[in-house]
């Protein structure tokens, strides 16, 4: 794709990758988790023609060794800098798969480059690049995916179509969690012992990141690391709100608190057990997760409370649970969701991407939800390093120096008094 080409209109584009046409993708970040990613979720794209991988970039040259030999690429499709695979003319779209606090730049170098990006979650590090990606897909007109997949689950726009249809009454809370016990702790990936500071780009890796000497560790194992990732919150819970928020009506919200510890695994910075609430101004969410027990979500499955009934998630369908009082209106029903397996929505959530580059429309989490998550995502973070509530102005979409009280608060703290209608 020309520079040319990508301002072209919506109608020009749409020809340009027809039915039949097949769309050429980078993919940055081809060591272990990004080739899983194209296992996985390209996969059925790949086989069916309809998109190819024409080139890679990564730091780890073991990385590039492996990526070159299990997609058949030559020598001059192999990158070191992300910066020269974006200035190819033949890619329409990258994949970014690498850890997060590269994704803002990254993102932004490919939208500015004319290419439509499938990011993985989180969106992004801080809350600023959240905005600012979201600012700059709209304002280049580029198509972005964000990676968590279960915005494809169609249990969750079933469940946004019957609350717009007050099937349960005003909403009052939801909960969700996700937990993956380990025996040896979540995110320690293999260290492979060839790795060394001649075959990785360790001032590379750092990039905004502060300085410090080599560590194996922290480049196969970032996610344990405030440096480079927001940790379990940024990965468990991402993949959890996302979906609700979809559910719910994409919103910022007013106030984030978060809890947890470092419990069980003790080799690392970020918390292996974490809940965050989050206010939304008429309703508030709380969601649990940990990498150090058995999922809850086995025991507790996630739930949408309204005043007039209750929506519960199960694999493969819902259950609207009228509250008694409403039972006269509708009766406790099951609604089964048309796509069930894990995989099959993993995979129709990267399809959704492709099908979008043709028809130039929104996807299942574009930038805009994309970044209305990660506002609480990144407030959770910042609330459980600081042990405070973080109050945000859904207006201004600024962070508020002092969270304000509640209504009818007044005093020291010692009085209160009822307010006034």
């Amino acid at each position: 794709m020309t520079r040319r080409t990508a301002f072209l209109s919506a109608a020009a584009y749409s020809q340009l990758h027809g039915a039949n046409s097949r769309i050429s993708v980078g993919l940055i970040g081809c060591g272990n988790l990004g080739l899983r990613h194209l296992r996985i979720y390209q996969k059925p794209m790949l086989e069916q023609g309809l998109i190819r991988i024409a080139a890679v970039s990564d730091i780890y040259s073991g990385a590039k060794r492996r990526a070159q030999d299990e997609l058949r690429l030559e020598p001059k499709d192999l990158h070191h800098e992300y910066e020269a695979l974006l200035a190819r003319p033949d890619l329409d779209a990258v994949l970014v798969v690498t850890p997060e606090h590269w994704h803002h730049r990254m993102t932004i170098a490919a939208l500015r480059a004319g290419k439509d990006v499938y990011l993985e979650k989180p969106m992004s590090f801080t809350l600023a690049e959240a905005r600012d990606i979201d600012a700059t897909v709209r304002r280049t007109g580029r198509v972005l995916q964000i990676g968590a997949q279960w915005c494809s689950d169609p249990r969750y726009t079933i469940a946004r179509d019957l609350i717009g249809s007050g099937a349960i009454g005003p909403v009052l809370w939801a909960q969700s969690t996700y937990s993956m016990n380990s025996v040896f702790g979540l995110w320690q990936y293999d260290i492979e012992p060839e790795a060394n500071p001649r075959n990785i780009d360790w001032p590379r890796f750092l990039g905004p990141a502060p300085s410090r000497p080599f560590s194996a560790e922290r480049y196969f194992r970032w996610r344990k690391y405030w440096d480079y990732s927001n940790g379990v919150v940024a990965d468990f819970h991402y993949h959890r709100l996302a979906p609700l928020l979809l559910a719910l009506g994409g919103r910022f919200p007013s106030l984030v608190s978060a809890n947890g510890g470092i419990y069980q695994f003790k080799d690392r910075e970020t918390p292996d057990t974490f809940t965050m609430t989050a206010e939304y101004g008429d309703f508030f969410l709380t969601i649990a997760s940990s990498a150090a027990s058995q999922g809850p979500e086995r025991h507790h499955a996630p739930a949408i409370y309204g005043h007039e009934g209750t929506l519960s998630f199960h694999d493969g369908y819902l259950t609207l649970t009228p509250d008694r009082q409403f039972r006269k209106k509708q009766q406790e029903r099951r609604i089964d969701a048309p796509l069930k397996d894990l995989n099959a929505i993993r995979i129709e959530h990267a399809r959704n991407f492709y099908d979008c580059m043709r028809t130039r429309k929104a996807p299942v989490l574009d930038s805009r939800l994309g970044y209305q998550t990660m506002a609480a995502i990144k407030l959770a973070a910042d609330s459980y390093r600081q042990r405070r509530m973080i109050a945000f102005d859904p207006a201004t979409e600024k962070i508020l120096t002092q969270s304000p009280p509640r209504p009818g608060y007044e005093g020291d703290g010692q009085n209160f008094k009822e307010p006034t209608n």
